[in-house]
């Protein structure tokens, strides 16, 4: 995942990266999921020790091509656990927080006490489109397969489950990381348009990634639960599993939402 985000460290604290095209939201702005990744990478790599979980804090953007610098500050660092806090800043503004609970226990339960749902092989999934606004974004470089629910193009204002499914891959990538799971939690931002019926968009304002068991597997499956939608925030959780029934993650967030209004005919803009 260092490859994908292209984050390289200057020094014992410090981390750096560029927000290129593959790592943009459709809004043309660094993508939650990929800032939150970010931090993990800084996080596990100052502190030696595995992540348990990682919370984000969403305050500003990182526009397209701006440089983004990482610094950690290992907060507690206990016997078994460190407790550390990595600060996003562009150009001396903070746009993003990850706190962060990092190390490894003995303790473990035979099999998670959630199951993973019933749905059809990644292969047999159809493919999601997404909001096409700019020449490329991060959806252009994670795979996505429809497993339980509606493709935007056919939501038709039908409300629908709050629970819906997508298979997730960065092709080339088999092993999966705190990091990389960290971005595919962040798929539930768009999460409120399969219970509404309707094409949203959705602005992180917070996004948590509790890691379980980093089992190998190529596809996660993004299983989504909506909570509520309120005054224009909704928040939802998803559960991130292996293609064989492993408990990757759970991810949780807060989410501006609004509608997105399809392009009039003609329009370049439109769905992909």
């Amino acid at each position: 995942m260092r490859d994908f985000l292209e984050i390289e460290r200057v020094d014992e604290v410090t981390w750096r990266f560029r927000v290129t095209g593959r790592l943009i939201t459709p809004g043309n702005f660094l993508f939650g999921g990929c800032g939150l990744a970010a931090g993990v990478v800084a996080l596990e790599a100052a502190s030696e020790r595995p992540t348990i979980y990682a919370a984000a804090h969403y305050l500003s953007f990182a526009p397209l091509d701006s440089e983004v610098e990482v610094r950690v500050n290992l907060a507690a660092v206990g016997r078994r656990v460190t407790q550390a806090r990595a600060t996003a800043t562009v150009e001396g503004r903070e746009i993003l927080t990850v706190n962060a609970a990092l190390g490894r226990g003995a303790l473990n339960a035979p099999t998670p006490w959630v199951v993973m749902p019933d749905v059809p092989a990644p292969e047999e999934c159809p493919t999601r489109s997404a909001p096409r606004f700019v020449e490329q974004s991060v959806f252009d470089h994670i795979e996505t397969r429809i497993a339980r629910g509606r493709d935007f193009v056919d939501l038709d204002g039908t409300p629908g489950s709050p629970n819906s499914a997508l298979w997730a891959r960065v092709p080339n990538h088999l092993e999966p990381s705190a990091a990389t799971l960290a971005i595919f939690g962040d798929l539930l931002a768009s999460g409120a348009s399969e219970p509404l019926g309707r094409r949203t968009i959705g602005q992180s304002l917070d996004n948590t990634i509790r890691i379980a068991d980093l089992a190998p597997t190529e596809w996660v499956l993004v299983d989504t639960h909506m909570h509520a939608l309120v005054r224009g925030f909704s928040q939802g959780t998803a559960f991130l599993w292996s293609r064989d029934g492993s408990l990757l993650a759970t991810a949780s967030q807060s989410m501006s939402a609004k509608l997105w209004d399809p392009p009039a005919p003609g329009n370049v803009e439109g769905l992909v």
